[in-house]
């Protein structure tokens, strides 16, 4: 732990030697301001890169959240193979369920913010309850039990697949309710509500002012990466699965696929993402927010604990 501290020191301290000027003459114009600003750094624009550097680990935490929550296809064809109805007339479409993660995802924040919220003040201290670390790790371990539960169902569903008879049938219905769905949407929701929202108020948390905007983009290219690494995943499954004449697991053929095992791996990923979540999570120290609240109750100065360093634009 003290090494890491050393060299999280030292980065620091060869960051900051970006600002020092050695002739004035050369790196300033008349009106004091850089000649050449590749070369020459305001000491603002070293904290900014700072900041952004130090939430680099956290924030590659959330990319495999997105890998998760891309998986858009695979329900719709569980879905489809499964019976739909409710009641004898109604039948929801196979692409709807999906609804049941926004659903469950605008009823918690309801909940959280009103009842979850107050409580958790009363008993933490904190005033928004969970802290934000807390609120993405709670979001990277939800995901991972929703896609082993989704591995449980899809192994029930196949099961009772091949007993009646439609291993070769891919648009045959299996005598099972397209209900067993709902709690792993239900999860995928949970899941987003809380590292989602918990991620894009750290970035707001841990990044300076000047860079708020920068805090919902790395959130965005999060999600996009994410989605590019569940391509690639499939890919890499689907060519190693179908080696020496074997049917792939992501096979078209949902019920000759194993689409259970697919979801075991993302939630082995999901797990190992979570320890190295909370190895990002121990080294980073305590957020900004919850240095604040430690510093309002008159522990400490906010200026002493963070060196104030926008009072000074440029160090001589």
């Amino acid at each position: 732990m003290n090494d890491i501290m050393k060299s999280s020191l030292t980065f620091s301290r060869l960051l900051n030697k970006a600002c020092i000027i050695t002739n004035p003459q050369e790196e300033l114009n008349s009106d004091g301001s850089s000649a050449n600003p590749w070369n020459l750094c305001t000491v603002e624009q070293v904290e900014e890169l700072k900041s952004l550097i130090k939430v680099i680990p956290m924030w590659s935490t959330g990319i495999v959240i997105a890998v998760n929550i891309s998986q858009n296809s695979f329900p719709v064809l569980q879905a489809n193979s499964m019976d739909r109805h409710l009641g004898p007339k109604f039948q929801i479409t196979a692409g709807s369920y999906g609804i049941f993660s926004i659903v469950t995802m605008t009823i918690w924040i309801a909940i959280y913010d009103r009842i979850i919220v107050p409580l958790m003040a009363r008993l933490t201290g904190r005033p928004r309850g969970f802290s934000l670390k807390q609120r993405m790790g709670i979001g990277l371990l939800l995901t991972c039990i929703g896609t082993g539960t989704s591995a449980m169902v899809e192994s029930v569903r196949r099961r009772n697949a091949i007993r009646q008879g439609l291993s070769e049938n891919p648009l045959g219905v299996v005598d099972m309710t397209a209900m067993w769905l709902v709690p792993q949407h239900c999860l995928t929701g949970l899941a987003e509500a809380f590292n989602a929202i918990g991620q894009i108020e750290f970035y707001y948390s841990e990044l300076p002012h000047s860079m708020s905007s920068i805090g919902v983009a790395l959130f965005s290219l999060g999600m996009a990466i994410g989605n590019l690494m569940a391509t690639a995943i499939v890919g890499v499954v689907d060519h190693c699965s179908k080696r020496n004449g074997k049917d792939s697991w992501v096979s078209n053929n949902i019920n000759k696929a194993h689409f259970d095992y697919y979801y075991w791996i993302l939630t082995g990923l999901g797990l190992l993402n979570f320890l190295y979540f909370l190895l990002c999570s121990f080294t980073y120290g305590r957020c900004k927010k919850d240095r604040n609240r430690v510093l309002d109750e008159g522990d400490e100065t906010k200026e002493e604990e963070e060196g104030n360093p926008r009072e000074v634009s440029v160090m001589f």
